[in-house]
């Protein structure tokens, strides 16, 4: 209980470290307690008339669903039910936890400000709260900031919805509220509800595990897995350390250093990506199914070294021919050498691959594929 209030107040300060926090540690439960907690204090803003557990009601019902539903569309992340079943509970957790957080300023301000400044000091909050969302929406899915801002931007859609049809939908909670429907309703149903909370229950018992498992210091495979989930999170910092940690404890440990370069790249540090990459093609000329030869090509070519970038494209687009990324840096590197003709031959090849890749791989090649027609269009 304590550490999740902890974790309430790291909002504030913190967000994207909180929220990753939340993930490890946090309690549906407790966040659900603390958003009933500040409507109960808080009431009902001026003019409006509604219960201590609507805000809750509404971000279970309406505002996480909605905000669910739009990640899955931008963010190509595969089917509804899936992510539905696996996700639900952690962004519910995370959204009544950024709702409590976010009311805590009205709380204070409520009691020095005079009624007329409550409505923007309100107003102020909302948008506090789609700030902490955004941290969340790209905590727990592991979007780019693009996807995660416009997720926040269209999620009050759903509340429009929800809007047209509260006053019917309110009969009928009323009506579900019987204690007599709830019992009946938590014995036939109680399994799918607790199937909800599986996919959260399950990802942070894995945590533990691999925290467990990292206190021995001949685990690199342990310090590795928890890296990649930091750098899923966007916690550079630690996934750096433990992809080190794992390093030091086998420097052949090829995984590691390949995103360790992933992450200099990310951050512009061109020369240390380099440094990782060679060392993985020195180790394994075909790590990551031949993909060492696009990344180590692409940061050569950041460098402007467009000779050694031209040698590693040029092996990689001969074992992957379908790649467009591959083929999207390949041509940069014929344009920029003065080949516009060869150039625009890589840039269509690389629309096409992308165009006749297979389902599952579309959200990831539509960037390339879209970069490849706009650098087409300008030879």
């Amino acid at each position: 209980m304590l550490r999740n209030f902890q974790l309430l107040l790291r909002l504030v300060v913190a967000p994207a470290d909180a929220m990753s926090g939340i993930l490890d540690r946090g309690s549906l439960l407790f966040a659900s307690l603390a958003a009933l907690a500040v409507g109960l204090v808080a009431g009902s803003p001026p003019g409006l008339h509604f219960s201590f557990y609507t805000p809750l009601l509404v971000l279970a019902i309406a505002y996480v669903p909605g905000a669910l539903l739009l990640s899955v569309l931008l963010g190509r992340l595969g089917g509804l039910a899936m992510v539905f079943s696996r996700d639900y509970a952690t962004l519910l957790t995370c959204a009544a936890m950024a709702w409590a957080a976010s009311q805590i300023p009205f709380l204070v301000a409520a009691q020095v400000l005079p009624p007329e400044i409550l409505i923007w000091v309100a107003l102020a909050c909302l948008g506090y709260f789609a700030v902490l969302m955004f941290f969340a929406v790209r905590t727990v899915f592991g979007t780019g900031n693009g996807v995660a801002a416009g997720v926040v931007s269209l999620s009050w859609l759903p509340l429009v919805v929800l809007a047209f049809v509260w006053g019917p939908l309110s009969m009928i909670l009323r009506w579900v509220a019987s204690p007599f429907f709830l019992f009946y309703a938590w014995y036939y149903l109680g399994g799918e509800f607790q199937n909800l909370g599986s996919g959260f229950r399950s990802r942070q018992n894995f945590q533990r595990m691999l925290e467990a498992a990292a206190v021995n210091p001949h685990d690199g495979d342990a310090q590795y897995q928890l890296g990649l989930i930091y750098q899923q999170r966007r916690r550079y910092s630690d996934a750096i350390q433990r992809f080190q940690n794992a390093v030091a404890i086998d420097p052949t440990e090829t995984d590691a250093h390949f995103q360790l370069g992933r992450i200099a790249m990310d951050q512009g540090r061109t020369s240390d990506a380099i440094a990782r990459f060679e060392t993985v093609l020195q180790l394994d000329e075909r790590h990551s199914s031949s993909e060492i030869h696009r990344d180590l090509g692409s940061a050569y070519l950041a460098a402007d070294r467009l000779q050694d970038a031209r040698r590693e494209l040029e092996v990689y687009t001969d074992r992957r021919e379908y790649d467009p990324e591959g083929l999207y840096y390949y041509g940069q590197v014929m344009e920029r050498s003065g080949d516009p003709a060869a150039a625009r031959s890589l840039y269509e090849r690389a629309v096409e691959a992308a165009r006749t890749a297979p389902r599952y791989r579309r959200r990831l090649t539509a960037r390339w594929s879209r970069l490849a027609q706009k650098r087409a269009a300008g030879l």
